[in-house]
Protein backbone atom coordinates (compact mmCIF):
# COMPACT_ATOMS: atom_id res chain seq x y z
CA UNK A 1 0.00 0.00 0.00
CA UNK A 2 1.21 3.71 -0.36
CA UNK A 3 0.08 5.91 2.24
CA UNK A 4 0.87 9.31 2.24
CA UNK A 5 0.61 11.70 5.82
CA UNK A 6 1.72 14.71 6.85
CA UNK A 7 1.80 15.78 10.79
CA UNK A 8 1.85 19.01 11.88
CA UNK A 9 1.97 20.77 15.14
CA UNK A 10 -0.18 23.22 15.57
CA UNK A 11 1.71 25.25 18.21
CA UNK A 12 5.43 25.99 16.29
CA UNK A 13 4.15 29.26 13.80
CA UNK A 14 5.15 28.71 10.37
CA UNK A 15 8.18 27.64 9.92
CA UNK A 16 8.14 24.19 11.07
CA UNK A 17 11.22 22.42 9.04
CA UNK A 18 13.02 21.36 12.25
CA UNK A 19 9.96 19.54 13.79
CA UNK A 20 9.15 17.73 10.33
CA UNK A 21 13.30 17.04 10.17
CA UNK A 22 13.13 14.84 13.62
CA UNK A 23 9.89 13.09 12.24
CA UNK A 24 11.51 12.64 8.90
CA UNK A 25 14.82 10.58 10.41
CA UNK A 26 12.39 8.10 11.92
CA UNK A 27 10.80 7.47 8.15
CA UNK A 28 14.32 7.35 6.72
CA UNK A 29 15.45 4.70 9.64
CA UNK A 30 12.53 2.85 8.46
CA UNK A 31 13.79 1.10 5.77
CA UNK A 32 10.33 1.85 3.74
CA UNK A 33 10.35 2.98 0.22
CA UNK A 34 9.24 6.94 0.92
CA UNK A 35 9.68 10.47 -0.76
CA UNK A 36 8.74 13.51 1.31
CA UNK A 37 7.25 16.23 -0.31
CA UNK A 38 6.71 19.87 0.23
CA UNK A 39 2.84 18.62 1.59
CA UNK A 40 3.20 15.44 2.79
CA UNK A 41 5.81 12.08 3.36
CA UNK A 42 4.63 9.18 1.40
CA UNK A 43 5.58 5.75 2.23
CA UNK A 44 5.16 2.15 0.77
CA UNK A 45 4.54 -0.94 2.61
CA UNK A 46 2.46 -3.33 4.49
CA UNK A 47 -0.22 -2.13 6.60
CA UNK A 48 1.42 -2.79 9.76
CA UNK A 49 4.76 -1.31 9.04
CA UNK A 50 3.31 1.87 7.68
CA UNK A 51 0.92 2.29 10.84
CA UNK A 52 3.46 1.84 12.98
CA UNK A 53 5.89 4.23 11.46
CA UNK A 54 3.01 6.94 11.35
CA UNK A 55 2.07 6.47 15.06
CA UNK A 56 5.81 6.62 15.97
CA UNK A 57 6.32 9.83 13.60
CA UNK A 58 2.95 11.40 15.51
CA UNK A 59 4.75 10.65 18.64
CA UNK A 60 7.81 12.45 17.94
CA UNK A 61 6.11 15.26 17.15
CA UNK A 62 3.54 15.27 20.44
CA UNK A 63 7.02 15.39 22.33
CA UNK A 64 7.54 18.98 20.68
CA UNK A 65 4.22 20.14 20.26
CA UNK A 66 1.43 20.11 22.81
CA UNK A 67 -1.45 19.82 19.83
CA UNK A 68 -0.48 17.58 16.76
CA UNK A 69 -2.64 16.94 13.27
CA UNK A 70 -1.78 14.49 11.56
CA UNK A 71 -3.62 13.34 8.51
CA UNK A 72 -3.27 10.29 6.43
CA UNK A 73 -4.52 9.17 3.01
CA UNK A 74 -4.47 5.35 1.62
CA UNK A 75 -3.83 3.46 -1.74
CA UNK A 76 -4.38 -0.09 -0.56
CA UNK A 77 -4.07 -2.48 -3.98
CA UNK A 78 -4.11 -5.49 -4.07
CA UNK A 79 -0.64 -7.30 -4.80
CA UNK A 80 0.75 -3.88 -5.93
CA UNK A 81 4.38 -2.73 -4.99
CA UNK A 82 7.01 -0.67 -6.56
CA UNK A 83 4.50 1.72 -6.70
CA UNK A 84 5.89 5.02 -5.55
CA UNK A 85 7.75 4.82 -8.93
CA UNK A 86 5.44 2.80 -11.10
CA UNK A 87 2.61 5.42 -10.73
CA UNK A 88 4.63 8.31 -11.98
CA UNK A 89 5.61 6.34 -14.88
CA UNK A 90 2.29 4.80 -15.69
CA UNK A 91 1.14 8.69 -15.96
CA UNK A 92 4.33 9.50 -17.90
CA UNK A 93 3.88 6.67 -20.65
CA UNK A 94 0.45 8.42 -21.19
CA UNK A 95 1.29 11.78 -21.27
CA UNK A 96 3.98 10.76 -24.13
CA UNK A 97 1.01 8.21 -25.72
CA UNK A 98 -1.36 11.59 -25.67
CA UNK A 99 1.51 13.83 -27.21
CA UNK A 100 2.05 11.62 -29.40
CA UNK A 101 -1.36 10.91 -31.04
CA UNK A 102 -2.00 14.76 -30.65
CA UNK A 103 0.74 15.43 -33.54
CA UNK A 104 -0.98 12.72 -35.86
Amino acid sequence: MVVSFSIIPLDKGVSLGKYVARVTELVEESGLDHRLTPMSTIVEGDWDEVFDLIRRCHERMREDSVRVVTTIKVDDREGATGRLDGKIQSVERHMRRSGSERGR
